[in-house]
């Protein structure tokens, strides 16, 4: 007997994923921390979600609507789709697992970009096929970087617009360029999951298209600018036959009642949306100029969030300048593991933890 048998082994391929590490939370030693890796939102979630999450925890013993029906019709009601051809997930990331493994089997490839959101291709792996990566241009998509990726094993595309950790986006007219191309058995994945924060004319989250075809499909989430991360929501729009098929192995409860409740009346509660996306316009702008004028490279972002590269410089790459903020509370993420080994992502944070930001780095830099 080989000692192979003698314990429960994973299907090959599972042990060769490299497992999801988030950003960091904490800062060693020091009293205050301003958490800014992670993409969340400063300002939390809205009053009237909190409300409705509290009032939903006083009837904790009954099991929550298998079909999210107040959920999705407040997406639906909001954004002018059909209740029907919404699916809701816990956190866009089960959305994305789901699409992998219904559509996707040993043998079948599906592509990602270069910079690519990292659970793609976990989720690919899991289903034992083949992650194909199309290079980027300057962090961008590349839309014939991807064409010139699809073979006939190809089943799936996942485009994260905006990008993550990049936060530059694909304008409407190169998506309708991808879709135009892709063989019609191709799944087109849209992660909108920073589309609340996009102010560009000519940009679109994926609605129009989807509801175009029959072969694409937008994820969203709750986790960015509803601030109910901790909840984990996302939803997705999609064709009815995909929708159909996801539902059919998703879990019967897959999201709790609190977060169908509070998910309801934050996507019902525009106004508080607008004011994040205000303060989330004016401080990108604003730490876009001013590590800019530290002489720092900063990638433009239409997200909620900045990546900062620095230096080839002995003490001045990314490593030390981590070492640096963390020191001093300020916790950004390291992106080693999306292709950029002298950069860091920040998220925007509150007033106070980007002024601070900024007043450490002119430190570092040597500008104070």
């Amino acid at each position: 007997m080989s000692s192979a048998s003698l314990k429960p082994m994973p299907r090959p391929g599972i042990l060769d994923i490299a497992a999801y590490v988030p950003g960091k939370e904490h800062a060693p030693g020091v009293a205050r921390v301003f958490k800014l890796s992670s993409n969340e939102t400063p300002l939390g979630p809205s009053p009237k979600a909190l409300d409705a999450f509290k009032q939903s925890a006083g009837h904790l013993e009954i099991y929550p609507d298998g079909q999210a029906k107040l959920l999705r019709e407040a997406i639906a009601d909001v954004h002018g789709l059909n209740a029907a051809n919404i699916i809701c997930g816990n956190g866009s990331d089960e959305l994305l697992g789901l699409l992998c493994h219904v559509y996707l089997g040993p043998g079948d490839e599906g592509i990602i970009t270069e910079h690519g959101f990292l659970v793609y291709k976990i989720q690919i792996m899991a289903c034992g096929a083949t992650p194909v990566v199309a290079k980027e241009n300057d962090c961008r998509v590349d839309v014939d970087a991807i064409l010139a990726a699809v073979t006939d094993k190809t089943k799936i595309v996942f485009i994260a617009n905006p990008g993550n950790p990049t936060g530059t986006y694909v304008p409407a007219s190169e998506i309708r360029r991808l879709h135009a191309a892709l063989p019609p058995h191709v799944i087109l994945v849209l992660d909108g999951a920073y589309a609340e924060y996009v102010r560009r004319n000519d940009y679109e989250a994926g609605i129009e298209l989807v509801s175009t075809s029959r072969n694409v499909v937008m994820t969203r989430t709750f986790s960015k600018a509803y601030g109910l991360a901790a909840l984990r929501i996302g939803w997705a729009y999609g064709p009815a036959e995909i929708i159909d098929a996801l539902n059919r192995i998703r879990g019967p409860f897959n999201l709790n009642a609190p977060a169908i409740s509070a998910g309801a009346a934050a996507m019902r509660d525009q106004d508080f949306i607008r004011q994040a996306v205000d303060h989330n316009t004016h401080w990108i702008e604003r730490l876009s100029e001013a590590f800019t004028q530290l002489g720092l490279k900063v990638t433009p972002s239409v997200a909620n969030f900045v990546l900062i590269h620095f230096p080839d410089t002995d003490g001045k790459r990314a490593a030390d300048a981590d070492d640096f903020l963390t020191s001093r509370g300020y916790v950004l993420r390291a992106v080693r593991s999306y292709g950029f080994d002298n950069a860091l992502r920040m998220s925007v944070g509150s007033e106070e933890a980007n002024l601070g930001v900024i007043d450490a780095l002119t430190t570092f830099m040597g500008r104070s």
